[in-house]
């Protein structure tokens, strides 16, 4: 697949919609862009939190079947169609953070690190949900973390500090919108509840509940803070479940929806250095996008939008000057680090329990690190047992922070052909608001 050259915001918008669909050339043409019309009516953007180019790439390897000479393609390759920088307002340098980039995709408009759509004056920025749901279109989000984190809050919220968690969450109220699906149960208080009961919102913290939920308005919050890791739970499929829910309920109204939907743990599993983590959230996003392809084969008036805010912990597929990268290990992994290194604190047969957690045989180097590093307790053991993995599959890390590598675009749908080619992360926030349906003008 090829690149070619991003068209310009504006003055491109009517043009490109009378342009031959790029979807075929993506390899989406099975979505039906001959169904398609010009302008959507639904729009779902997502977000793999911290997926820099090489996750995408690692991913690839990760799902390869060593058993062909083909290395099979993933829904990134399938979909992809430009590129996007993500630097912050020149406030903060050129590395940006959760919250600036957020609002850059929320608003269409560059911030400092930690800004919560507002600009660097601390002024509010009007963001695409609040825009939709001013249009009478249905919003919501579904996210893997807690739903006041700096992705979600920032596309529904306004404050000057994205560590203002229980102000975030208490400003949702005056959202309306009308799903949010994720964790954050510690910030929601029993008052605050009983507010969003009284407009109407249904409330649930158990997973299972979610069928009974046919109806919005629902506040749907099912850990304290995140979602499990993947890899500790991985026929869950708790982030495609979630937005599979999302789009039946806002797909009632006929005027259309915008969804956001965050793959949030691929960024704390980088910020960790975790690349079996960050594989098992890859994974679980790679299930989310094709559930929501499927819904736009279905619905052919929907546009998916998938990208990247930045880039997390500087991955590298080969490290120390050898050219290999080996992921059977990866495949192998019962469950997480942080799992197998709070079994092994507390177990008899730790070492075997630990060998077999990770699918391999432990040499006696590799037990001795282990076994002192188990004597620092349940955290440093888990590092080890990441620096292991590492040793074993060749991965490399440049920080545990973020990095201000461009990262990838992928789209279907009508007028997916606006984010062909490199742009700047301000770009897709205002393709995405050029989509929005026009306010109707008053009866004279």
């Amino acid at each position: 697949m090829s690149f070619t050259k991003a068209p310009f915001l504006l003055l491109g918008v009517s043009l490109l919609f009378s342009t031959p669909s790029f979807a075929k050339e993506a390899g989406a043409d099975e979505i039906g862009p001959a169904k398609a019309p010009s302008r959507p009516k639904n729009i779902v953007i997502m977000i793999g939190d911290g997926m820099g180019p090489s996750y995408t790439s690692a991913y690839r390897y990760y799902k390869d079947n060593p058993d062909t000479e083909e290395v099979e393609q993933t829904v990134f390759d399938r979909l992809l169609v430009g590129m996007a920088s993500t630097y912050p307002a020149s406030v903060s340098g050129y590395v940006t953070d959760s919250a600036a980039a957020a609002t850059a995709l929320a608003t269409g408009v560059k911030s400092y690190n930690g800004a919560i759509s507002v600009d660097t004056q601390k002024q509010p920025l009007p963001t695409i949900l609040e825009k939709a749901k001013s249009l009478g279109l249905s919003t919501g989000v579904a996210v893997t973390s807690q739903i006041n984190h700096a992705t979600p809050a920032a596309f529904l919220a306004h404050n000057e500090s994205r560590k203002n968690y229980d102000a975030l969450a208490l400003s949702y109220l005056d959202t309306n919108a009308d799903v949010f699906l994720g964790g954050g149960q510690k910030y929601f208080s029993p008052e605050l509840l009983e507010q969003f009961k009284a407009k109407g919102y249904q409330h649930i913290t158990r997973f299972e509940d979610l069928a009974s939920i046919t109806q919005p308005k629902v506040l749907g919050l099912f850990a304290q803070v995140q979602l499990p890791w993947v890899i500790d739970e991985k026929e869950a499929k708790k982030l495609s479940t979630l937005t599979q829910k999302a789009l039946s309920l806002l797909s009632q109204n006929d005027q259309g929806f915008v969804l956001l939907v965050e793959g949030s743990l691929i960024d704390w599993a980088g910020h960790n250095n975790d690349i079996a983590a960050v594989m098992g959230e890859m994974d679980e996003f790679s299930n989310t996008i094709e559930v929501v392809e499927q819904f736009v084969r279905e619905n052919p008036d929907t546009l998916m939008v998938i990208t990247a805010d930045h880039n997390t912990g500087g991955l590298s597929i080969g490290a120390h000057g050898q050219y290999s990268w080996n992921p059977e290990i990866l495949r192998n992994m019962s469950a997480s680090s942080d799992t197998l290194a709070l079994a092994a604190i507390n177990g008899e047969q730790w070492q075997a329990d630990l060998a077999r957690g990770l699918g391999v045989e432990l040499s006696a180097e590799e037990l001795t690190g282990l076994d002192a590093a188990r004597m620092q307790g349940q955290e440093t053991l888990a590092i080890a047992i990441r620096h292991l993995i590492d040793k074993r599959t060749n991965t490399g890390w440049t920080t545990d922070g973020h990095t201000g590598t461009d990262v990838q675009v992928f789209a279907a749908g009508p007028a997916s052909e606006l984010f062909n080619g490199h742009q700047d992360n301000t770009d897709i926030a205002n393709k995405v608001f050029s989509l929005l349906p026009k306010p109707k003008k008053p009866k004279s």
